[in-house]
């Protein structure tokens, strides 16, 4: 079996994987096969399953139906995407090498504020919190109560410990928890939101985001980071800074035509947001996305939000139902 962090190069690993699912993935299988593609000369020639697919059908390389799966968040009714996950320590393996690629874990405490997320009991992000805290020996890092307000007495262990803190969280369950009362966090934590941009109660731009969560936090701007992650990837890209997202080393971002996703898009040109994540080994990792970004310098990407999802529903005719 390929590993995904091994040292090999992006493209020769990527080459792997899609000959591998194309043979193994009856899913992407079929999805090639409609597209008349065989062979590939160059990483771009390489077909994007729709995200679409993962809510239509089982998106499964190899014959074994795993026990575990995560399942995106919706309302009751709601047609859930569903990513089944045959080997969970290549998810463990990317949430860790991946955060350490941009960060030295062993620093940080890691706090998290999840409302809503706990009812999801297949939530991938709680379970990518769980692995975070359960790996700090310090025993400080937690998910916080729901709805209570920042204990300043736990916050000053965090400082006698020697570590800084980390707070992730949905963006309006930061913002909420900003209305609980303002807390004095120390001034080197990082806040990392994980998205949410838009629910029932309002909706903000990134930016206008960022900085109220710097001034509700008295924090310097730039240590309200970013995570861009979603239940259908295995991998996260991150942003310190600003609005752009950068790339662990085993995930690739372009940007593709929305009326012809096999067309990559030139740099700072909008389309829809296409992922290459090979820590989705035993699923699928080439995927259309339904987010709409543009690609900067140095495979960098910024998302402006979602596409029209019925631009995204061209797959159900390659997929046989269950």
């Amino acid at each position: 079996m390929i590993v995904p962090f091994s040292k090999d190069s992006f493209w020769k690993k990527a080459l792997w994987v899609f000959n591998w699912q194309k043979k193994n993935n009856p899913v992407y299988s079929r999805f090639c096969e409609a597209l008349g593609i065989d062979n590939i000369q160059s990483i771009e020639d390489i077909p994007l399953l729709p995200i679409q697919a993962f809510k239509d059908t089982k998106v499964i390389t190899g014959e074994k139906l795993p026990d575990l799966y995560f399942e995106s968040s919706g309302t009751s009714g709601m047609q859930r995407s569903r990513h089944y996950v045959t080997d969970p320590e290549i998810y463990q393996q990317s949430i860790i090498e991946g955060m350490n690629h941009f960060y030295n874990l062993d620093e940080f405490v890691i706090w998290a504020y999840t409302p809503g997320y706990h009812s999801n009991p297949h939530s991938s992000l709680i379970w990518m919190l769980n692995t975070l805290i359960e790996r700090d020996e310090s025993g400080l890092s937690k998910f916080l109560e729901i709805g209570k307000p920042i204990n300043q007495h736990e916050l000053k262990k965090i400082k006698q410990s020697g570590k800084r803190l980390m707070l992730f969280g949905a963006a309006f369950g930061l913002l909420d928890l900003l209305e609980l009362g303002n807390p004095e966090i120390p001034n080197d934590s990082i806040i990392m939101e994980t998205g949410g941009m838009k629910t029932f109660k309002r909706e903000i731009s990134k930016e206008k985001l960022h900085q109220q969560l710097a001034d509700g936090f008295r924090l310097p701007k730039q240590n309200i980071h970013s995570e861009y992650g979603m239940t259908e990837l295995l991998s996260q890209a991150y942003s310190l800074q600003g609005e752009w997202f950068e790339c662990v080393p085993w995930m690739q971002v372009s940007i593709r035509n929305p009326e012809n996703p096999m067309e990559v898009l030139p740099k700072g040109e909008e389309g829809l947001i296409g992922v290459i994540d090979l820590a989705n080994i035993h699923s699928c990792s080439f995927i259309l996305t339904g987010d709409k970004g543009i690609l900067g310098d140095e495979g960098k990407f910024k998302v402006l939000g979602r596409w029209n999802p019925q631009n995204l529903r061209g797959c159900n005719f390659l997929i046989d139902q269950d």
